[in-house]
């Protein structure tokens, strides 16, 4: 099984910062990749991260290159998603998703039968 669980969420001003974490210590299936994907409403749920464990490859979504950044804990199989200099379109529900493959699309939602139940991210102007 695989449990993932989304914490860090909340409000912040535009150009703050805010971190989310994604725990998947509870699952018993070997994980290969952690993801972050975001969805607001009335929009289709996109791509931020990707992460593959234990050997560093990282994938960015364009508008998240420079400000954001994915970090793992392998022993706390846990993953981040460290957030800088928000925007208010970063406004969203974020989730993490993992997979026990490597896809070939990591930032692909399709791509992952896992994910967590998601976290707030709120930026005002």
């Amino acid at each position: 099984q695989v449990h993932l669980v989304e914490s860090g969420g909340g409000s912040v001003e535009a150009g703050g910062s805010l971190r989310v974490s994604c725990d998947g210590s509870a699952s018993t299936y070997g994980l290969r990749i952690m993801a972050w994907f975001r969805q607001a409403p009335g929009n289709e749920r996109e791509g931020v991260a990707a992460m593959i464990i234990g050997e560093g490859y990282t994938y960015y979504n364009n508008f998240a290159r420079g400000r954001f950044t994915i970090s793992q804990d392998v022993a706390k199989k846990t993953t981040y998603l460290q957030m800088n200099d928000l925007k208010p379109e970063d406004t969203a529900m974020y989730y993490c998703a993992a997979e026990v493959y490597s896809p070939p699309q990591p930032l692909l939602s399709q791509t992952y039968r896992y994910w967590g139940q998601g976290t707030q991210v709120t930026v005002s102007s």
